[in-house]
């Protein structure tokens, strides 16, 4: 029987030991190395691209430098998803290793035990950590000619709590017994490859999405919902029955499912409401890690440290109060 991944060595390559174990100046130098790969770490303004820049320190310690050209300063988080940070880099370094080591995810409450931070700060660390992943999603398709794409939808939120007398129970399944709240993920993945998710209030608002974002060529499996018949006009599809089968001749939407064996067991075991206006993040989080599984904990590590230095300032927070709501 094969080992699991996650129990490889391979898998290992970074632990919290290590990230606890590190002085202020590796983390520094590990940021800098994230943020200029191009030159090694070396500072470049990010005001007007000077390449001179020189270290200047503020009073209490904290990394920053000075451009010669502009003579503006800035810090290796200036512009980025960190700018304007609180904590020090190895605190933002730990965090992302926490997060990056749950294999369904991380709650902020507890990664706000784990760090010592409040509630609020560790509820948008997190949230500015899952808009990092979704940078990477920025225009993606999936599929092409001769690829398999699967796509199915999933609905979270708006619970309605049954009446505590049986009489008094209504059918929750009838939209007028419904309040509103409840919102499809869709996702679209494509076999051996990437995935995309999205939100919508049904699954038949999706189809103009679908199609914007499977390649043309692309043969998509889906189950027996009435919300994809539109589909058999622009692709060629293999529907399955799950009440008759889960994968029957090539067809099965299994590699979608998994997706959202993810993003449920995230919600059971971690967050417990995945729902309302983050549930877009949440679901880019689960398909980020769906989509590398297969990848050690410290390049995870990295890759997101990469994605939140070449992002700019959050869209969702500003600081550690929320501004606006882009999603």
């Amino acid at each position: 029987m094969s080992q699991h991944f996650l129990l490889s060595r391979p898998a290992k390559t970074l632990s919290l030991a290590q990230v606890f174990r590190m002085s202020d100046a590796e983390a520094e130098t590990m940021f800098c190395k994230v943020r200029w790969p191009e030159t090694e770490g070396k500072p470049v303004c990010p005001h007007c691209g000077g390449l001179e820049p020189y270290e200047c320190r503020r009073p209490n310690g904290s990394l920053r430098f000075r451009c010669k050209a502009c003579k503006k300063d800035f810090t290796v988080t200036s512009g980025t998803l960190f700018a304007s940070h609180k904590l020090p880099l190895r605190g933002y370094l730990a965090a992302i290793a926490i997060f990056c080591n749950e294999v369904k995810g991380k709650s902020a409450l507890a990664i706000s035990r784990d760090l010592g931070l409040s509630y609020k700060a560790a509820f948008v660390l997190l949230h500015k950590l899952r808009e990092a992943m979704a940078e990477e999603m920025k225009g993606r398709t999936v599929g092409g000619e001769g690829k398999v794409a699967e796509i199915d939808g999933g609905y979270f939120g708006g619970y309605i709590k049954p009446a505590n007398i049986k009489e008094n129970r209504v059918d929750r399944r009838l939209g007028r017994n419904q309040n509103g709240k409840r919102q499809a993920v869709v996702i679209v993945r494509e076999r051996n490859g990437r995935s995309l998710p999205a939100v919508f209030r049904t699954e038949g608002q999706a189809l103009s999405f679908i199609r914007s974002r499977i390649a043309k060529g692309t043969v998509i499996n889906a189950d027996e919902g009435s919300s994809w018949d539109a589909l058999h006009a622009q692709y060629e599809m293999k529907r399955i029955n799950h009440q008759e089968a889960y994968s029957l001749d090539g067809a099965c939407t299994n590699w979608a499912e998994e997706f959202f064996s993810r993003m449920r067991r995230a919600e059971q075991g971690h967050h417990h409401h995945i729902a309302g206006p983050y549930l877009l993040r949440y679901a880019q989080e689960a398909s980020w890690r769906e989509d590398h599984r297969r990848i050690s904990n410290g390049e995870q590590v990295h890759m997101v440290s990469g994605l939140a230095m070449r992002r700019g300032p959050s869209v969702d927070f500003s600081g550690y109060w929320q501004r606006t709501k882009a999603i």
